[in-house]
């Protein structure tokens, strides 16, 4: 009797560790969301909600020179790694100057020295920026490169600031690269 519930119990466990070895391990570049209002996963308890949130990929810098080398300028980046970044915004805005309907959207970006477009697309679920489609694009602003920060940022960040509910700065950085995008709702 022992040495059958022995037996069974050293097959589960065996069969745990089989099922185990099934997981995949950490992707090189973890997934982050970033809301605005900052710290929003869900409604809060006074009845405020989200009015954006990005879902991306935080590639590492890794010591590599990215904008202008690993990243050209002038060529279509998915703002991240891995799949397409997405933006969900939860109500009509305005993303830099540009009317937006309430939806979701890829994220892309044409990083340059001195400026970025910052690309709304219609396109969302896929891979990269591979199959990028101009023709679906929803919105397309100019932004200036900011000045350099004090320390090179490690990880592709996405961050939103902003004074009121109605009024928000995406920033978009990595290297030593900053851009910011307007947003009102």
């Amino acid at each position: 009797m022992k040495k059958t519930i022995f037996l069974s119990l050293m097959l589960t466990i065996a069969a745990l560790g089989t099922q185990a070895q099934k997981f995949k391990g950490l992707d090189k570049s973890p997934r982050d969301i970033a809301y605005y209002p900052d710290g929003f996963a869900h409604n809060r308890k006074d009845g405020e909600s989200a009015s954006v949130k990005v879902s991306y990929s935080r590639p590492f810098l890794n010591g590599r020179e990215m904008f202008g080398k690993k990243e050209p300028y002038g060529k279509v980046w998915r703002a991240g790694a891995d799949e397409s970044t997405e933006i969900k915004f939860y109500k009509d805005a305005t993303f830099g100057g540009k009317k937006v309907k309430a939806g979701t959207y890829s994220l892309f970006a044409i990083p340059g020295e001195k400026e970025w477009t910052v690309i709304l697309s219609s396109d969302v679920d896929y891979w990269g920026a591979f199959k990028y489609k101009e023709a679906n694009d929803v919105a397309r602003v100019t932004v200036p490169v900011s000045p350099k920060p004090a320390a090179p940022i490690e990880n592709f960040s996405i961050v939103f600031t902003g004074d009121t509910p109605q009024k928000a700065v995406m920033a978009l950085g990595w290297e030593t690269t900053i851009v910011e995008v307007p947003i009102t709702f």
